[in-house]
Order: C-alpha cells, then sequence, then structure tokens
C-alpha cells in the first residue's frame, strides 16, 4: 500500500486498555455487561433445545461444512466457552490460556449436550464479573467481556447449526435480535439484509445471500479503531493471503475496490506471517464507512515501531472515493491507536514530490514536513 501514490508498501493489536490496562468505567457498564451475560445464557439456552432434539442420533459423522465430526464439534465449543472465560478471568494479554477440554471416552450426545450446558454458563459467569476496563488476548484482536460475550454467542449459534444442519434440521431456529446484536458487535464490516440469522450464517462463511456467493475468508472484529465515519478492520494474515490472490478479503468494496495498493499489502502481511515476523495491529487495516459497511481503502503501518520507535504509514482509497476526507481521518485514527503505545513515538510517511493530494492528506493529519528527498518528501507526526 503506498502513502499516496502507490510507491511505499505498508505490510493484529492492542492499545495499552486492549490489552488488559484500565479504562475508566461508566455507570452503565454493569448493565451492560449484564445485558451481555443474558445474551450468553440465550444463546446457551437456544443452543441446548436444538442439541437435544438431535441427541438420538449418531455424532459421529461430520458436522455441515466442516471436517470435525459432530461429537468433535460440540466439545470444540465447549472448549470455545471456557476458553473465552479464561481470558477473562485470567487477565490473559498475549495467548491462550494452555489448556483443552476433552470429554471422556463414551460420552454420548447427551453428555455432550450437558457439557456445553455446563461450559456456556461458566462464560456468561465470566462475562458478569470482568470489570469493563478489563482487555484481553484474542487472535482476532483482544477486547473485552462483551467482545467474549459476543464471541461466545457466535460459536453457539454457527457451530449448533453445524451440528443440527447434518441431521437435516433447516435453519430458522435462531432468535433474529440476538443474531442482529453480534452482528454490529463483532461484524461492523457485513452490510446488513433483512434476516439477521442468513446474514451471520453468510459472514461466517456458510450460506449464500441475496445471491453473494459465501466469503472465501471471514473474521470477526473485537475492537475495530472507530473514528466520525470510519471503521478501521486489520487485514490478518489470512484476510491479506486472499487480498493478495485476487479475492475482496470478506470486504464489501465501493466501486474500484479493492485499490491495487491494499492487495499489495495483503501479500506483505501473508509473507510477514509465513516468516515469523508478524505483529498483530501492527499492517493494514481496510477502511470501512460506517454509513454503508461498505470498504473504501485501505491504512496500515509497515511495521511495528523500530528500536527509536519509529513506524512508517501509508493509505490508499478507491478512486471513486476520493475527495471525501477518508485518508486523513482514517490517518488519524490510526495515529491515535499507534500512539496509544508506549513504544511508538513517530509516525513517518513518505510522499512522492507529484503527489499533491497526498501532501495534503498528511498535512491535515497533523503531520509535518522533516526533510526532503530527491524523489520524496518526509512528513513526522511525533507523539506529544
Amino acid at each position: 500500500m503506498a502513502t499516496g501514490a502507490g510507491t511505499h508498501d505498508i505490510g493484529e493489536r492492542g492499545s495499552p486498555a486492549r490489552d488488559g490496562g484500565p479504562r475508566p468505567a461508566g455507570p452503565g457498564d454493569v448493565h451492560a455487561r449484564d445485558a451481555w451475560a443474558r445474551d450468553v445464557d440465550e444463546a446457551v439456552a437456544v443452543t441446548v433445545r436444538a442439541l437435544r432434539a438431535v441427541a438420538d442420533r449418531d455424532w459421529s459423522g461430520p458436522a455441515a461444512g466442516l471436517e470435525w465430526s459432530c461429537h468433535e464439534t460440540a466439545v470444540h465449543l465447549a472448549g470455545d466457552f471456557v476458553g473465552y472465560a479464561a481470558q477473562l478471568t485470567g487477565r490473559v494479554t498475549d495467548a491462550y490460556v494452555p489448556f483443552d477440554v476433552v470429554a471422556p471416552p463414551g460420552t454420548d450426545p447427551a453428555g455432550l449436550v450437558r457439557v456445553v450446558e455446563a461450559t456456556g454458563g461458566l462464560l456468561a459467569a465470566a462475562v458478569r464479573t470482568t470489570p469493563a476496563r478489563v482487555r484481553a488476548w484474542h487472535p482476532w484482536g483482544a477486547t473485552g467481556a462483551d467482545g467474549f460475550a459476543a464471541m461466545g454467542v457466535v460459536e453457539a449459534l454457527v457451530h449448533t447449526h453445524d451440528i443440527v444442519r447434518a441431521h437435516g434440521v433447516p435453519d430458522g431456529w435462531a432468535p433474529a435480535e440476538l443474531c442482529a446484536r453480534v452482528l454490529d458487535r463483532l461484524f461492523p464490516h457485513v452490510p446488513r439484509t433483512g434476516d439477521p440469522w442468513r446474514t451471520l450464517l453468510w459472514a461466517t462463511g456458510r450460506a449464500d445471500l441475496d445471491g453473494a456467493p459465501r466469503p472465501a475468508v471471514w473474521r470477526w472484529y473485537g475492537e475495530p479503531v472507530r473514528s466520525a465515519r470510519l471503521l478501521l478492520c486489520e487485514a490478518s494474515p489470512n484476510v491479506g493471503a486472499d487480498l493478495h490472490g485476487g479475492g475482496d478479503g470478506g470486504f464489501t468494496w465501493a466501486d474500484g475496490g479493492p485499490p491495487e495498493g491494499t492487495r499489495i499489502a495483503g501479500r506483505l502481511v501473508a509473507e510477514a506471517h509465513a516468516a515469523g515476523t508478524y505483529r498483530p495491529g501492527w499492517g493494514p487495516y481496510a477502511i470501512v464507512r460506517a454509513a454503508d459497511r461498505r470498504a473504501v481503502g485501505a491504512v496500515g503501518l509497515h511495521a511495528a515501531p523500530d528500536a527509536d520507535g519509529l513506524a512508517e504509514v501509508g493509505y490508499d482509497v478507491v478512486e471513486g472515493a476520493r475527495g471525501n476526507g477518508y485518508a486523513t481521518e482514517a490517518l488519524r485514527a490510526l495515529a491515535g491507536w499507534a500512539f496509544a503505545h508506549p513504544a511508538t513515538a513517530v509516525l513517518r510517511a513518505v510522499v512522492d514530490h507529484g503527489n499533491a493530494p497526498s501532501h495534503r492528506v498528511v498535512t491535515r493529519a497533523g503531520f509535518t514536513r522533516a526533510r526532503e528527498g530527491e524523489d520524496a518528501a518526509v512528513y513526522e507526526l511525533r507523539r506529544t
């Protein structure tokens, strides 16, 4: 991805608040946590009802669309519930807690349903009691109790779908309002349709939607970087590889997207992951318009800050969306995210001399001209 002109390519995340540090609590925090815990309870209840309806079947066969058996899928779901609860109660900031959930040999489907019900209750309890300031690690973005609650709801609904669909149960059993809430919380980049359940299945790669094929890759966003009009959704390695390969990265793009610089950035983040140098958060982000949930470009960092606290930024916007201030707004939002990390002291942008629009973008974003090169000017923004 280039700094405006396509000449400087940019290669997941957590500010101190996102990675377990303090964040001010408000008077509505307890009520919000309790609301999300009730959502977990509701998801577990509908999941258990659906699973019990097929508990007299053979669960040794594959779940719909998965390589796992129905038995393995149920155990996986229980592991998700316990794992998410442990991230919150352990205040974990760097990896998953190293343990696993297993079912003893011979556990029948009815026993697995009891395991799912019990472990879902553990997640709901953890959500109710975790302070709002806590942020715990997840590979798709560190987040708080509300984020892990929403993740648990998604896991419950989609994996129960995988199991019951394998036994011929039609869709339609999941509560629409519950689906709508987790779509709003975790899938801010997915355009809405009239059917939240169908949209959730599409967003998780399980169904077509209004003639649109299911996405080749998908992910949710625990805490996207937000500004007044935009959401910045990071392009993690699987998303980057899809973009580089000609895919859409799981985004619905405005006309003309993704731009070429974004596809190059996707290749770089995928290569960094393969080389073992990938740092979550310190790469490209899709710029998503909040109004219509369409991606209009990308902004990001070439790499994490170096020993001097310096990181270079880049951006590009699809031609049809230029002139609306999106690049400037996205760059400001990204700078705020980057400077929330103590390791970041200076952000740098290198702009070709002939790229007048990009000079305006960095200037409006608060960067100042630091020096001139033969072909480009170097701008910097320092921590204040």
